[in-house]
C-alpha cells in the first residue's frame, strides 16, 4: 500500500457564451478578438462613477450547469467584492460571490479509470466514481496582459475583462492526476450539451487548477499540507501536473520536509510544477457584498421552469443509445461524445428508418443502423479530421446520409465505391445516386457487361484457366482479381465467382448443367454435375 494517498479538489472556471459580458452590454468576445481593446465600455474598464447590471443569462446558464449536476439552486443568493490587486484587474476588484453561491452541493460521476482499485467503496456507484461538487458561483473575468518580446514594458488587453466566467469548486474526492482529468472532460462534455460554453481548453474557455495535499493512513484526510497548480490549459497537463505534485510532495515528506502552502504553475517545457506565490487565504480577500448590486431573489416556480430547460444529459444519452439501437458500450461512447453528433447519429437514423419501412431500402433494420454507424465513427469523423471541420460545416443532409447507408446496405455499391461516393458527399453535399450513376460506380452483380469482361478475362489467361481445370484453386482467385480490375471494384465479387465456375464448368447457366431448356437437353447431365460437385469440394 502507499505511504502516502493524495487527497485533490478541482477549481474549474469555464467562459460562458452570453451574447453580452457579465455586468455591461459590450460584445462578449471571449477574449478571442484580433484586435485589442475593441469590445469595451466605461464599465469594463472601471471607469469612476459606473454601475455594474448583471446578466441574466449567465445567471441562467450557472443554474442550468448547477441542475444538471444535482446541485441545489439557492433562492438568495448575491455578489461579493473580491479586492486584491492586479494590472489586468480595472477596478482594482473583482465581482465575484462568496457565502452565497448561485448553486451548492452536487455531484458529478466519471467512469472508473484503470487505476481505481476494484475494493468496494462507499464513493463508488454503478460502476463509476462519485465526485463531489461544493459550489458552482459566478464572477467576471479578467484582461489579459501581454509581453512583447525585446522590450521592458507591458501592454493590456481588456476585451476579455468582465466576460462571464463560471467557477466550479469540488470537494477533496479526487485520488489521481487520471481522476481529475477524466473529471474535467466530462464537465467540458456537460458544458457542451448545455451549450452554455464550448469550454476550449486550448483556447483558454476552460481553465483549471488543482489543490493536491497528502497524508499518511491513520491521519486526517485534510490533515497534508495544501499546494494549488494554477491556469492549466489542456487534459493532458491536467494528469501530468498533479502526477509530478504528488510525487513532489512525496519525495519532500519522505526527506522530512515540510510542504509549503503556495501557488505554484505548470511549466510543460520542462514538465514539472514552479513556484509562483504564497497562498493567499479567503480573509486576504477582504470579501464584502457588491453595494451596487441588489442581492438576487428566486421562487421554486423559477427553478422548475429552468430545469424544463434543461436537455437529455451525456449518461441519459449513453443509455438510451444503448437501449434503443442496441449499440455496443464503445460505440455508443464515441457517438455521444459531441452532441451535434449524436444529434446527427439520430437523424439520420429516423431517415433510414423510414426508408426501410417504405420499403425503399431491403436491408434488415439491424445491419443498416450499424452501418450508419460504422460510416459515421469511421468515414465520416476522418473527414472532419483531415479538413479540420465541426459538425456544423458538414455539408450532407441527414436524408442524403441515411440515402448513402441504404445504397451501401443493400449491396448497390462495394466499400470502395462507397468511400468514394462518401468523399465526393462531403466536398459538395451532393446526392449519392447522382454521384454514383455520373461516377459509374454502380456495383455490377451479373448482366452483359459483367459477363463480357469475364469472357475477356478468361480468354487473356488460358493458363489460369488450364490451371483451375487441373484442380489448382488458387488460379480462380487471380483471375477474380483480375475481372475486378476490369470492373474497376464494380463487380460483386461473389457474382464473379459463381459467373468464373459456370464459366471454366462449361455452363453459362446454372440450368444448362442439368439438361435445361438454355442447354437444349443437350448436356450430359450426370457429368456436368458430377464436374461442378468435384470443383467446388475441391
Amino acid at each position: 500500500m502507499a505511504k502516502y494517498t493524495p487527497v485533490i479538489g478541482m477549481e474549474v472556471h469555464v467562459e460562458l457564451k452570453t451574447k453580452s459580458k457579465m455586468f455591461c452590454d459590450s460584445k462578449n468576445g471571449l477574449g478571442l478578438e484580433r484586435e485589442p481593446n475593441v469590445n469595451i465600455c466605461p464599465v469594463c474598464t472601471g471607469q469612476p462613477g459606473t454601475l455594474p447590471v448583471p446578466n441574466s443569462q449567465a445567471i441562467e446558464f450557472v443554474q442550468l450547469a448547477g441542475l444538471a449536476l444535482g446541485c441545489t439552486l439557492r433562492l438568495d443568493s448575491k455578489f461579493d467584492r473580491k479586492n486584491y490587486f492586479y494590472p489586468d484587474l480595472p477596478k482594482g476588484y473583482q465581482i465575484s460571490q462568496y457565502d452565497q453561491p448561485l448553486c451548492e452541493g452536487g455531484v458529478l460521476e466519471i467512469g472508473v479509470p484503470a487505476t481505481t482499485p476494484p475494493q468496494p467503496s462507499p464513493e463508488y456507484r454503478g460502476g463509476g466514481r462519485r465526485i463531489g461538487i461544493t459550489r458552482i458561483h459566478l464572477e467576471e473575468d479578467t484582461g489579459k496582459l501581454i509581453h512583447p518580446k525585446g522590450v521592458n514594458y507591458t501592454l493590456v488587453d481588456f476585451n476579455r475583462a468582465g466576460v462571464p466566467l463560471m467557477e466550479l469548486v469540488t470537494e477533496p474526492d479526487i485520488e489521481t492526476g487520471e481522476e481529475a482529468r477524466l473529471f474535467c472532460q466530462k464537465l467540458q462534455q456537460i458544458c457542451r450539451y448545455l451549450e452554455i460554453s464550448d469550454a476550449d481548453m486550448e483556447k483558454g474557455m476552460m481553465r483549471c487548477e488543482a489543490n493536491i495535499s497528502l497524508y499518511k493512513e491513520g491521519e486526517d484526510k485534510l490533515s497534508g499540507t495544501k499546494v494549488e497548480v494554477k491556469n492549466i490549459n489542456s487534459f493532458k497537463f491536467v494528469e501530468k501536473a498533479i502526477a509530478f505534485e504528488i510525487e513532489r510532495q512525496t519525495e519532500l515528506l519522505d526527506k522530512g520536509k515540510e510542504i509549503v502552502q503556495e501557488t505554484r504553475g505548470w511549466d510543460a517545457n520542462r514538465g514539472e510544477t514552479v513556484s509562483q506565490r504564497k497562498k493567499e487565504s479567503a480573509h486576504d480577500y477582504r470579501y464584502f457584498p457588491e453595494p451596487d448590486i441588489p442581492p438576487l431573489r428566486f421562487d421554486e416556480n423559477y427553478v422548475e421552469n429552468l430545469r424544463k430547460k434543461l436537455p437529455e444529459l451525456p449518461d441519459a444519452k449513453t443509455a438510451r443509445f444503448e437501449k434503443e439501437y442496441n449499440l455496443p458500450a464503445d460505440d455508443v461512447t464515441v457517438l455521444t461524445a459531441q452532441k451535434d453528433l449524436a444529434q446527427y447519429f439520430e437523424n439520420v437514423t429516423s431517415e433510414l428508418l423510414e426508408k426501410i419501412e417504405s420499403g425503399e431500402v431491403k436491408a434488415e433494420k439491424e445491419k443498416a443502423i450499424k452501418l450508419a454507424v460504422n460510416y459515421i465513427i469511421t468515414e465520416l469523423r476522418k473527414h472532419l479530421s483531415e479538413h479540420g471541420h465541426g459538425m456544423s460545416d458538414i455539408k450532407i443532409t441527414p436524408e442524403n446520409y441515411a440515402e448513402f447507408i441504404g445504397t451501401v446496405a443493400d449491396g448497390k455499391i462495394n466499400s470502395t465505391a462507397a468511400q468514394t461516393v462518401l468523399a465526393e458527399m462531403y466536398k459538395t453535399g451532393g446526392d449519392p445516386s447522382q454521384i454514383i450513376a455520373e461516377k459509374n460506380l454502380a456495383q455490377l452483380d451479373g448482366g452483359d457487361e459483367m459477363e463480357a469482361m469475364v469472357d475477356k478475362v478468361l480468354a487473356a489467361n488460358e493458363s489460369s484457366v488450364a490451371d483451375f481445370k487441373a484442380g489448382k484453386e488458387n488460379a480462380l482467385k487471380f483471375l477474380m482479381g483480375q475481372v475486378m480490375s476490369a470492373t474497376q471494384g464494380r463487380a460483386n465479387p461473389m457474382a464473379v465467382n459463381e459467373l468464373l465456375r459456370k464459366k471454366l464448368s462449361g455452363n453459362t447457366d446454372v440450368r444448362s448443367a442439368s439438361g435445361g431448356k438454355e442447354s437444349g437437353g443437350k448436356a450430359n447431365p450426370k457429368s456436368a454435375m458430377d464436374m461442378i460437385k468435384e470443383k467446388l469440394s475441391q
